[in-house]
């Protein structure tokens, strides 16, 4: 889509928060308090179980759940395609910090 301007400014600002607003990201249906109670409910109303619902269990890892949804597998060598990645060791960093800094 090509903008004038003024309009790809116009269309901008309306995401842009007035000065002395907070942006909350989970508000309602998914605010922490009650979201458990809130979400049973919606089953019950969509006349669903919980166990309807494919959920990742605590012993399931994330490499197997990723296999499961994409069909590619984390474990396999990204570049020769046949051999097995194990975890040998996990190096401690120093003066670790995270890639991306959370700042709102």
């Amino acid at each position: 889509m090509i903008l004038a301007a003024e309009e790809f400014i116009r269309r901008f600002q309306l995401h842009v928060l007035p000065d002395r607003f907070q942006r909350i990201r989970y508000y309602g249906l998914l605010g922490n308090r009650y979201r458990g109670r809130k979400l049973a409910r919606c089953r019950q109303l969509l006349g669903r179980s919980p166990s309807d619902n494919p959920a990742v269990g605590p012993s399931q890892d994330y490499r197997h759940r990723y296999q499961q949804i994409t069909g590619s597998s984390l474990w396999e060598c990204p570049i020769c395609h046949q051999g097995r990645m194990l975890v040998v060791e996990i190096l401690a960093g120093v003066g670790w910090r995270p890639a991306i800094v959370h700042t709102s």
